[in-house]
């Protein structure tokens, strides 16, 4: 039975900026930042919000909530889209919320590593490696606000993950606090270490479901020398993946960056952000955008003229080929960001634009156009004035395919109806071209029962053993990635 004082304890232990509790005077806008997630789709309510400042408060959180048997929900940055950070309505759960645990612990430009708290955001990873002259090259639109604890709990991708991999790729070891308030710690930095499992694995992308990552030790890169970008239009996705199979061949690992983007999610760019949208002026014709438009990126170890030429010649070549039909090549660095602005700002566009049901799918890369017709083609027939909004990492095989509904089917009863029969649509297309349903942007409680549904039976039944094992009173972030 639950203490009547073990919150004032926990508080007590935490001081006043470490524990916000509803009961004590915490407004309903103050909770807000905690309570919501990024797409305004998730609001719960939590007992309280415990805010550690260190590896060694979080132990004490864990050991307190597993004493009185109250579930906790870690929380990086709140900048997830499928509500894994999220506390349910009951009022019953503890936020975790790591965004204090923000401290360097060690730069060892040497060994090419990093190691800093999982409450840091992953623009300060990225600057923190730029001021030792090195590169860590996790990049995604929500860098300035989302944590890399956040970020390895979902196993973040983005969008130079063509090069440079997953966030799994990038972490050579973790600090993590176990369901009993243990603390693991493995922040050695080693490339090889062939002792028995990989620990470090199970805690990836488990989406705080098994433990809480309290720091990490990350690989850097030496910074390139020279980069290169380009805006390119395409008639068609096929075209496009015959430019990458091209880019690849010439780049090879130089190729850092292979985005492409419908027509579609940059006309509601230009509707919603025209000042942005202007960097797509020389694509048009009469007007107009192309069907597609990629972004390649090209990283040289030389020189910044070295990488231009090199990305030059390629955008040469491909129109010869006829791969593409025009392309603007950034030549300067306000140009290069403005070129990537355009890219980041379509899920903000879209968010303006309307409530659409939302997919972060993977299938191989030779196999997106037909995904792309297909399912095109299928929804059309059943719903003739829906939207597609598709875009997203060409080069590793993941869309973001975003379906607006008709207006009709907007709101309401009639929006999850059509969200259902459309994630049916979709979903079975992946399936049957054997693809993922989730690319990057985890499960959460959005795609949690459609994961048990497609998952096979063998790979849910061992996912439930290690959860079983790992946190066996259930209540690292219940109703997440696995059904209750």
């Amino acid at each position: 039975m639950a203490s009547p004082t073990w919150l004032d304890d926990l508080g007590a232990l935490l001081g006043p900026a470490g524990l916000l509790r509803p009961d004590q005077g915490l407004t309903p806008a103050e909770r807000e930042p905690y309570e919501l997630d990024w797409r305004r789709r998730y609001r719960g309510q939590a007992l309280a919000i415990a805010r550690p400042a260190d590896a060694s408060q979080v132990q004490a959180v864990v050991r307190t909530c597993a004493a009185q048997g109250v579930a906790l929900v870690p929380q990086g940055g709140n900048t997830g889209l499928v509500g894994g950070s999220i506390p349910d309505g009951s009022g019953q759960q503890v936020l975790l919320n790591l965004g204090r645990m923000n401290q360097v612990r060690a730069v060892d430009p040497a060994n090419l590593t990093l190691t800093v708290d999982a409450g840091c955001t992953l623009a300060q990873v990225q600057q923190l490696a730029q001021d030792h002259g090195l590169l860590f090259p996790l990049s995604l639109a929500s860098e300035g606000s989302c944590t890399l604890g956040g970020n390895l709990a979902t196993n973040a991708g983005g969008t130079q993950v063509l090069r440079y991999g997953t966030a799994r790729e990038l972490c050579l070891g973790l600090e993590v606090v176990t369901a009993s308030g243990a603390l693991w710690s493995s922040l050695s930095g080693l490339r090889k270490d062939n002792t028995g499992y990989d620990l470090r694995d199970l805690f990836i992308g488990s989406e705080g479901t098994l433990g809480v990552i309290t720091a990490a030790t990350v690989r850097l890169y030496p910074r390139p020398r020279g980069q290169a970008t380009a805006l390119a239009a395409c008639t068609s996705l096929e075209g496009a993946v015959a430019l990458l199979a091209r880019t690849r061949n010439l780049l090879d690992a130089g190729l850092t960056a292979f985005e492409t983007m419908g027509r579609l999610p940059l006309d509601l760019v230009a509707r919603h952000h025209p000042d942005i949208a202007r960097c797509t002026d020389a694509l048009r014709e009469a007007g107009t955008l192309p069907p597609w438009t990629v972004l390649i990126e090209h990283a040289s170890t030389e020189s910044p003229k070295h990488a231009q030429a090199r990305l030059q010649a390629l955008l040469g070549e491909a129109l010869d080929a006829g791969d593409i039909t025009n392309a603007s090549l950034a030549t300067s660095e306000t140009q290069r960001r403005a070129f990537w602005h355009l890219r980041e700002t379509i899920p903000l566009a879209e968010r303006t634009e309307g409530l659409m049901v939302k997919h972060d799918i993977a299938v191989p890369t030779s196999a997106i156009p037909a995904f792309v017709e297909q399912a095109g083609q299928q929804l059309q027939a059943r719903w003739p004035d829906s939207r597609v909004v598709c875009f997203g990492h060409l080069g590793d095989g993941n869309l973001h395919y975003n379906v607006q509904p008709p207006a009709a089917q907007s709101a309401g009863d009639a929006l999850l109806a059509f969200e259902q029969q459309a994630n049916q649509v979709v979903f079975d297309l992946v399936d049957s071209f054997k693809g993922t349903l989730s690319a990057e942007h985890g499960v959460g409680q959005l795609r949690r029962d459609e994961l048990a549904r497609r998952k096979p039976p063998e790979a849910m039944a061992m996912m439930r053993a290690i959860k079983q094992a790992l946190d066996p009173q259930g209540l690292f972030n219940p109703g997440r990635v696995l059904p209750d």
